[in-house]
């Protein structure tokens, strides 16, 4: 029977120090799957400013299974995963982050679920020493705001690290999204899942790139892109507000001409309360279809998703 072929992608930005380990366990494992499987490590250097691309071209000179694309700038973890995506070869790929913090020695229990017939294997974080406490308490958050809008499943903790089989892999070549999260693209495919529960490691070297602003832009892009529930919420609080004001002016007209039930309502007062309040519906409401209208800008603009300076595939 005829090996079968693995592409660990590996997105990189400013991991100088980092990618030479990464590579030496990515390698460490396939050693023992050797019999089995081929494997190909394709590193995405996302305009990393320190040595990344320099040591990344340097292992490749002395490995053909370690390819790379070296991008013109940074345009960010997402694009890096995706160009990632777009030229692996494999009959599957794994995503691995390259601060080894995903546990790369669990790579043959994401291939034993993918032979037993699953075609996307989730990578599931229980733990994480290095998550700070907003990060815990806003993840958890987003997770549960995201079950309860979200038109596809959401599985709470779900990480970049996963396992997608070729037919995935290229029904989300397809997909031409430019605000992404690519876990959610790969959740809005479909497929046959299964879920892989695994605990972080530590950071080895360096600061993680992605900060607490990247990720709530993240978030509020997942949002926008997976449901369109934050738009329907501004029609109906306008339909709650017009019919709230109705009943309260209903009130005020039998309090003052027929009832005079003593309320004294102060007609200044109750027209600037309710004039400020309607201005707030229509500003958030504004709010809300500015960042559609801008999602809906930035897709329909057709640019590239990424523009790539050198590659070796």
């Amino acid at each position: 029977m005829s090996k079968k072929n693995i592409s660990i992608i590996v997105p990189a930005y400013n991991e100088e120090k980092n990618i030479h380990l990464v590579c030496k366990e990515i390698e460490r494992v396939f050693s023992l799957l050797k019999d089995k499987y081929f494997f190909e490590i394709i590193f995405v250097n996302d305009g990393s400013s320190d040595g990344t691309i320099a040591q990344i071209e340097k292992m490749a000179r002395n490995n053909s299974s370690i390819c790379y694309i070296d991008f013109s700038r940074n345009f960010g973890k997402e694009m890096a995963t995706t160009a990632g995506l777009h030229n692996c070869k494999g009959d599957a790929c794994i995503m691995v982050d390259a601060d080894l913090q995903h546990p790369v020695e669990l790579i043959p229990e994401f291939i034993k679920k993918w032979e037993a017939g699953a075609e996307v294997v989730i990578g599931v974080r229980k733990t994480s020493k290095s998550d700070s406490f907003i990060k815990k308490c806003g993840g958890k958050i987003f997770y549960k705001i995201m079950r309860m809008i979200s038109d596809v499943p959401i599985v709470s903790n779900a990480t970049d690290y996963r396992l997608l089989d070729r037919a995935v892999i290229d029904a989300f070549k397809d997909l031409p999204e430019r605000n992404r999260m690519t876990r959610g693209l790969i959740d809005w495919l479909g497929f046959r899942r299964v879920i892989l529960p695994f605990e972080a490691h530590e950071r080895v070297n360096g600061e993680a790139s992605y900060s607490t602003i990247k990720l709530v832009q993240l978030a509020f892009n997942s949002i926008i892109s997976l449901s369109m529930l934050p738009l329907r919420i501004a029609g109906y609080v306008g339909i709650s507000i017009v019919f709230s004001s109705g009943i309260l002016g209903a009130v005020m007209f039998v309090d003052r001409f027929v009832l005079n039930w003593g309320f004294n309502f102060s007609g200044t007062a109750i027209l600037a309360d309710i004039t400020l309040f309607l201005m707030g519906v229509i500003l958030i409401s504004i709010g809300l279809l500015a960042f559609y209208v801008g999602h809906i800008y930035n897709e329909s603009q057709g640019r590239q998703l990424y523009i790539i300076r050198k590659k070796k595939l």
